[in-house]
């Protein structure tokens, strides 16, 4: 009995393992451009001399192979450039540590002494614009009201006292904005500031860790302070 197949043996007497068949079978599905020129000179010497092919026909099917051509390396380029952009993007949120940055985060930390800054992106004028600042436990500790506001950025500033007329505990509290639009009111985003920890390159795109804040993603920053 015999217990192992010498492929070269196999070969001398013209029989082809499983793997070489499929191989071999795999390798006549790929069209190369050496083969495709091939194909296209046998065309010509054997058309029908009274229907010779016509110049239309042959820029066709040359079209053909030059667009599945293309697209492969069309793919590799644009990978390329890819790989490219997230670096240079990478560079950019890695000189932001330690700079103060508006972001689309609706939370911002509360230092010992001063305020945080922050903006509304009004899509319509509205006549009431109000903003809510609550604690960490969802309490609500100042409403600032900013009446009639024309559609676009609405600039405001909390200066870190409560409704009650004390200073707020240090910390992170959260805003959420609400416009009235016609008969309803509506939320709105807001941005407000918070610095920079450190920025990670990770599978998903950059992510920037904001102090108090946590993790956000690179696209939620609109400007640097």
């Amino acid at each position: 009995m015999i217990d192992r197949i010498d492929t070269q043996s196999l070969s001398e007497i013209g029989l082809r393992t499983v793997e070489q068949a499929q191989q071999k079978s795999q390798d006549r599905n790929k069209l190369g451009q050496e083969q495709f020129l091939k194909l296209m000179v046998a065309q010509l010497r054997n058309q029908d001399p009274l229907k010779p092919m016509q110049n239309g026909d042959f820029l066709a099917q040359m079209a053909q192979f030059g667009t599945v051509s293309g697209i492969g390396d069309l793919q590799k380029s644009f990978a390329k450039l890819s790989e490219s952009l997230v670096s240079n993007q990478a560079l950019q949120a890695a000189a932001l540590v330690g700079h103060q940055v508006m972001a689309a985060t609706g939370s911002a930390v509360l230092e010992d002494q001063g305020g945080v800054r922050g903006i509304v992106q009004l899509p319509e004028s509205t006549r009431e614009l109000v903003v809510n600042i609550t604690d960490e436990n969802g309490r609500l500790v100042r409403r600032l009201e900013l009446g009639t506001q024309a559609a676009g950025e609405v600039h405001f500033q909390w200066d870190g006292f409560g409704d009650d007329g004390k200073r707020a505990t240090p910390g992170t509290y959260h805003f959420s904005a609400e416009a009235r639009i016609g008969d309803h009111a509506e939320a709105v985003e807001t941005l407000t500031t918070g610095r920079v920890d450190a920025v990670t390159l990770g599978k998903g795109g950059i992510v920037v860790d904001l102090a108090g804040i946590g993790e956000i993603d690179f696209g939620k920053i609109h400007r640097i302070l």
